[in-house]
């Protein structure tokens, strides 16, 4: 994998991981009603959790790519609608009613208990096995050497576990809530422009190598 298609992937990852959702009310949620270190352990069991999906997805889509004939263009060119359509959500998202960040108060659960929500919040979710299945299959190839699947899976955790600290530590001043808020349908905006945009050309990229 070279620079720009690690770019490329580490782009969509941010933007997958900045878009607000239930992950990032759940990071929120803890650091507000708990503390810092709550939320940041919350932080990298989300980041676990997604982790383990990579590992998952990227095992199942190697072995396909191995085993059925032309997979590796299909899984693209599926994987590239799919971002597109997730794209499209977010600006519909964007332009529609005003979108905000649920963070009630709860009670104060134990630090380590932040981490196990932080995990179960990301394995209970299912959409992020065809998020990551759509995202890999435009990285990965069936003759893919072991350091670039290390790589694929260390930038899909890194990122999403790095993201949610640093929500954890500027939630903690208590600013960030209200950026977040304010500026929720200006993020799914722009992040669903990007999404699209990128998606595109992946797309693009698969059907030429058809012809």
């Amino acid at each position: 994998m070279d620079f720009i298609q690690w770019s490329q992937l580490a782009l969509i990852c941010v933007m997958g991981a900045i878009s607000p959702g239930p992950s990032l009310a759940v990071v929120l949620r803890n650091t507000i009603s708990g503390n810092r270190t709550q939320g940041v352990l919350t932080g990298i069991g989300h980041g676990l959790g997604i982790t383990f999906y990579s590992v998952v997805a990227l095992t199942g889509l190697v072995s396909l790519l191995k085993s059925i004939p032309n997979f590796f263009l299909i899984a693209q060119i599926i994987g590239s609608f799919y971002l597109i359509w997730l794209g499209s959500k977010m600006l519909i998202s964007g332009i529609g009613d005003t979108q905000t960040i649920q963070t009630e108060k709860h009670t104060n659960i134990s630090e380590s208990r932040g981490f196990s929500v932080g995990f179960m919040i990301a394995f209970l979710n299912p959409k992020i096995a065809v998020w990551l299945l759509a995202i890999f299959s435009q990285f990965v190839k069936p003759e893919a050497a072991f350091q670039d699947q290390l790589l694929l899976v260390s930038t899909v955790g890194g990122i999403d576990t790095s993201w949610y600290c640093l929500v954890a530590f500027l939630a903690s001043s208590k600013r960030l809530l209200k950026t977040l808020q304010s500026n929720a349908k200006r993020i799914d905006l722009m992040m669903g422009t990007l999404l699209i945009l990128l998606a595109t050309g992946m797309l693009w990229r698969a059907i030429t190598h058809i012809s």
